[in-house]
């Protein structure tokens, strides 16, 4: 069986994705698309996913776009080193708390980032304000689901939808420390985040423009 991934460096749908292939130790092969240079948009992808976004998978000849489809299908596919819980409710669950992080807590997350590497605007005090408070409103929710190690009993789907968007928090006050919210983030999730980013593949993930 062959297996392509098809991803943007530092994309957190596209990293969800990541992490679930090295995690279960899945082979493939990975092609980076350059965002500035359009290639989610060439002929060629766009016959991969018609939409032209990331993530995107082949497998032998079966294409699938949308981070949370290709979580399950990966799941169904190779349900060795589970991300989902066996227990019916506990599924659920999870399954829940990845659909809150993809929708939710992404959108919370993406008006910062937006601000702080988009074109400089005249209202950028107001934004960055309204950024703040939508994070401020956010982030305490997964403060309070975190009273365990991890979202669930165990390393799930919650766990890899959830950090890509933390982390670009982070990056962001990385970059850009004026615009940094790690105030907003805490202790549980930092812990959290200290976690997953040990895990032994978690270096291999790492967007690969964020290294230089």
């Amino acid at each position: 069986m062959s297996l392509t991934f098809y991803y943007g460096s530092g994309s957190p749908p596209a990293w969800r994705v990541w992490l679930a292939l090295e995690h279960k130790g899945i082979a493939y092969d990975g092609v980076r698309l350059h965002f500035d240079r359009d290639e989610h948009k060439s002929a060629e992808f766009v016959k991969v996913n018609p939409r032209g976004k990331v993530p995107a998978i082949v497998h032998d000849g079966f294409a699938l776009a949308e981070s949370g489809a290709i979580l399950e299908y990966l799941e169904e596919a190779w349900p060795d080193r589970p991300l989902l819980p066996k227990d019916l409710q506990a599924r659920g669950r999870i399954r829940q708390l990845a659909r809150e992080a993809g929708e939710y807590l992404n959108e919370a997350v993406n008006g910062l980032p937006r601000l702080a590497f988009g074109k400089p605007r005249d209202d950028a005090a107001e934004r960055l304000a309204a950024a703040r408070a939508a994070l401020a409103a956010e982030l305490p929710r997964w403060e309070g689901y975190l009273a365990a190690d991890w979202l669930g009993d165990q390393l799930s789907l919650a766990d890899l939808t959830a950090y890509p968007s933390m982390r670009i928090l982070r990056r962001v006050g990385e970059r850009m420390p004026q615009y940094g919210v790690d105030d907003l983030i805490g202790p549980r999730t930092a812990a959290w985040m200290g976690r997953i980013e040990s895990l032994p593949y978690y270096a291999r993930t790492f967007p690969p423009h964020w290294k230089a």
